[in-house]
């Protein structure tokens, strides 16, 4: 396996040995442990990936299914890339600058967190706007703990491109109206994949040693599945790269966009992966490196992020879910015998406490934790036990 390169902020020096009596000297370079980043931005990235065991069933013929965890970004989630891409990009231009231009993004949430932590290092005011829906709590004090200003726009019901587009409309329509005033706009701005393309990508390529035989993604806005797709294609053109959107949302076979709960998912025909095939009918037909459009249902997203927490340790979004739900159905192909298949896990799955896949464990944490608590007395020591909880009956 190649290694990938080490950080910016890694140097060589000195080195000293850990071991146990009897263990054999292990050498540790001193400067990896004592190293320091000039700033946060600089720990964006160099992911760890890593191999299910526990969840896979008995069925699965593929020799690794490996899952790339993005929540290890240090904002929580793959979008900590664009998000210092897209900023850095415009700063070279010339578009922006610290202290005098103040950014507006649309989104629903986690571009909106790794701008605000950028941000807030760069030292940039921030405007995220964010649709108003219970889902958006955790992003919304996320945001607001990094510094940043949210403005929450209405929702069209049952209709989810309304809701999109006055979204982004409304972003749109403040930044036309203040000259200092610059909106990175994830959906269309091509240093958006390009992070994945320079980053994401040759990370997948150096931790599999090149062995990476399909990439599985969500569709989200596109960057991810058009820049990691990109650069695997150039190093091994019969890679197999699956984008997932929702099963009740299938826009990008051309039908129209509806609700679902796979958060992130956006199921757009977003202009990053339209540029791939300029003009092609959207009809789940190959487009660019894109060789299938898969789906997963809102439900089954759900138990996989439930299922890779109780049986692997890996706290993961409804997103994620999806995304390691179909790389498993892949896992299962006939033709992917003794392959190596790489899912991509957006971001972690603390951030969707509001989230309904959260109801059971938020309902008995109700129960277990009044508030105010019981000061009664001190007895008895032990007031609650998870394991008699018995949830109530569900009409």
């Amino acid at each position: 396996m190649v290694p990938l390169l080490p950080p910016p902020w890694y140097n060589e020096g000195p080195q000293w040995s850990t071991s146990l009596p009897g263990e054999k000297k292990k050498a540790v370079d001193i400067d990896s442990v004592a190293g320091y980043a000039e700033n946060v931005c600089e720990l964006i990235g160099r992911t760890p990936m890593v191999k299910l065991n526990r969840s896979l069933p008995d069925d699965v013929v593929a020799g690794k299914v490996l899952v790339k965890l993005e929540m290890q970004n240090p904002g929580g989630s793959v979008k900590d890339r664009i998000a210092l891409s897209m900023i850095e990009e415009a700063e070279k231009a010339g578009k922006i600058t610290p202290g005098k231009t103040t950014l507006v993004e649309a989104t629903s949430g986690n571009t909106g967190i790794g701008l605000a932590m950028v941000a807030a290092a760069k030292g940039y005011k921030l405007i995220v706007v964010m649709p108003q829906v219970p889902t958006m709590y955790e992003r919304y004090v996320t945001c607001k703990k990094f510094g940043a200003e949210v403005h929450l726009t209405g929702i069209v019901k049952d209709d989810v491109k309304a809701s999109i587009h006055k979204l982004i409309g409304y972003a749109n329509d403040l930044c036309a109206k203040n000259p200092d005033y610059w909106s990175p706009n994830q959906f269309s701005n091509d240093d958006n994949p390009l992070a994945h393309m320079e980053h994401t990508g040759p990370e997948i390529w150096d931790q599999t040693g090149g062995e990476v035989d399909c990439f599985v993604a969500g569709c989200g806005t596109g960057g991810t599945i058009n820049g990691v797709g990109t650069f695997l294609k150039t190093k091994k053109s019969d890679c197999n790269i699956v984008v997932v959107e929702p099963t009740e949302s299938r826009n990008m076979l051309g039908e129209e966009p509806k609700l679902h709960g796979l958060t992130g998912l956006s199921g757009i025909t977003g202009p990053l992966i339209e540029k791939l095939a300029p003009g092609q009918p959207w009809n789940g037909e190959k487009r660019g490196p894109i060789d299938e459009f898969a789906h997963c249902a809102t439900p089954d997203g759900l138990a996989m992020a439930n299922k890779l927490a109780k049986m692997e340790g890996l706290l993961v979004g409804p997103t994620s879910g999806a995304t390691v739900k179909v790389a498993i159905d892949i896992a299962k192909r006939p033709e992917m015998k003794g392959k190596t298949i790489v899912a991509l896990a957006a971001s972690s799955g603390i951030r969707y406490t509001r989230h309904p896949m959260w109801a059971p464990e938020c309902a008995e944490a109700n129960a277990a934790l009044p508030n105010p608590p019981d000061l009664s007395s001190v007895e008895p020591l032990v007031r609650w036990k998870s394991e008699d909880y018995v949830p109530p009956e569900t009409k």
